[in-house]
């Protein structure tokens, strides 16, 4: 019996779709770890690579396209593998510190991916400052999220067993999957079949999320305020990296009610604020629409190498100078995007574009991507990572660095992960229009201080009260 044909799903395959509308754009993901010294032989380490990462079947395959887009590409076995194209090596110059680190990531990362091999690089990088390597890995957005990429690097580490993302997702955020459609056939006469099967079936599934599919039609109809983070980017990026520490966000978290991703996220309007003011702008409401994309990974597809993701697209509050009510502000908006059925829409809209005959929508996605976005500015990912540090070959991962794409005209945009006790943000940013992201990522860590001050401040006063309670008790 032949192997079941296993093709993209639209998602997937619109990420391929939304590159090759724009020559500029790199639409890789990854992550870097940054290990302690010294770096182990390089063949030793690559043979290691080879035997963990070929465990995953995407790892030897590669991408059958078919004419005019009748068929949606579909994964087959690339019969001339060889690992010498996917781990490479490289140094950098000294003294090797994070700037230099930094500029690699963004010179490997700004290359395209070859579609004739399979969509995945490693690269070893020595010459670290203070007896450091790491080790980056890269792959295309058509195969991976950010879950699905952040497991495929942890999956290099000694002891996968403590790496799983299931423990940190809960099954009750996360509906079983549901099984894949069928695909439709070559004849244009079946796709009027399909689109009413299409139509019957995601009527009701709309009617459940009709106002959070309003929600993100008006938001994505809206342009946002003009803004130099928004427009046409370049071949070159820059890339910037921060961390703060995870006991910090928590308390903060704790001590204003609210979660962590909003913390993160009041950094991030934080920096951006303090960023449109040095540009000698003036921050809006409307200055900072966000697409906030969120899982909807089920806890038995952890490993699986392809996107299943839903959205959010609040405005983040850069108008706001006070950073407590811009915390606030930032847990409301997200609570009311929650309770509008924004992530119910989106999951259900991306899974109904399954049952469209696939022309149809490759064709719609080249055509919009080809179209000046300007609704939105912007996108901030957040991935939970392990808690346990993770070792390669024995030598300890000092830290995880995740690495975010830009495209369909973000100049900026921004990665969360949290590993041990750091919460890292990763910044990819156009070379041309971010030369300042750097300072985009010291913002950050800034918007996380002055909340924690206000944090430790609060905690303080509630005891001094709890204390004046007591003693007049």
């Amino acid at each position: 019996m032949a192997p079941k044909v296993q093709h993209l799903t639209t998602l997937d395959a619109g990420f391929l779709q939304l590159e090759d509308t724009d020559r500029h754009i790199s639409l890789a993901i990854g992550g870097v770890a940054v290990l302690a010294g010294p770096a182990p032989e390089f063949g030793v380490l690559r043979d290691l690579i080879g035997t963990r990462c070929l465990t995953n079947p995407r790892a030897t395959q590669v991408l059958r396209t078919h004419p005019l887009d009748l068929v949606a590409p579909e994964w087959v076995d690339d019969p001339t593998f060889d690992l010498i194209h996917h781990v490479r090596h490289t140094a950098l110059p000294q003294p090797g510190d994070d700037a230099a680190l930094f500029a690699e990531v963004a010179s490997i990362m700004e290359r395209r991916l070859d579609r004739e091999r399979p969509l995945w690089e490693c690269w070893v990088i020595e010459g670290l400052a203070q007896d450091r390597w790491a080790l980056l890995v890269k792959v295309h957005h058509a195969l991976a999220d950010g879950i699905a990429a952040s497991n495929l690097l942890i999956g290099l580490c000694d002891d996968t067993g403590v790496a799983s993302f299931a423990s940190s997702i809960g099954a009750a955020q996360h509906p079983s999957r549901r099984p894949g459609p069928p695909m439709p056939g070559l004849n244009p006469l079946d796709w009027v079949g399909d689109s009413v099967r299409f139509g019957l079936s995601a009527g009701k599934l709309a009617l459940r999320a009709a106002g959070g599919a309003a929600e993100i039609t008006a938001s994505m109809l809206r342009p946002a305020a003009r803004s130099s983070f928004n427009g046409p980017i370049g071949d070159l990026r820059r890339y910037s990296s921060t961390a703060v520490k995870m006991h910090d966000v928590e308390e903060i978290a704790h001590a204003f009610g609210t979660t962590i991703n909003d913390v993160a996220l009041a950094a991030v309007a934080d920096s951006y604020r303090a960023a449109l003011l040095r540009r000698g702008q003036q921050p809006r409401p409307d200055s900072l629409r966000t697409l906030v994309p969120v899982s909807v990974r089920a806890t038995d597809a952890m490993d699986v190498s392809d996107n299943r993701v839903s959205l959010m697209l609040p405005l983040l509050p850069v108008d706001t100078a006070d950073p407590l009510q811009r915390l606030r502000a930032v847990h409301d908006r997200l609570t009311v995007a929650k309770s509008s059925g924004q992530r119910q829409a989106g999951s259900i809209l991306l899974w109904a574009t399954n049952l469209i005959p696939f022309p149809v929508t490759a064709w719609t996605v080249r055509l919009l991507s080809r179209l000046p976005q300007r609704s939105v500015v912007t996108v901030v990912t957040n991935v939970p990572g392990p808690r346990q540090p993770l070792t390669i070959m024995g030598h300890k991962v000092i830290h995880l660095l995740p690495i975010p794409p830009i495209a369909a005209g973000f100049r900026t945009g921004i990665a969360i992960f949290s590993y041990a006790d750091e919460l890292t943000f990763g910044l990819m940013a156009d070379f041309d229009t971010a030369a300042d992201v750097d300072e985009l990522a010291t913002g950050i860590a800034r918007g996380v201080q002055r909340l924690h001050k206000l944090a430790t401040s609060t905690g303080r006063s509630r005891r001094k009260g709890d204390l004046l309670l007591l003693s007049n008790g």
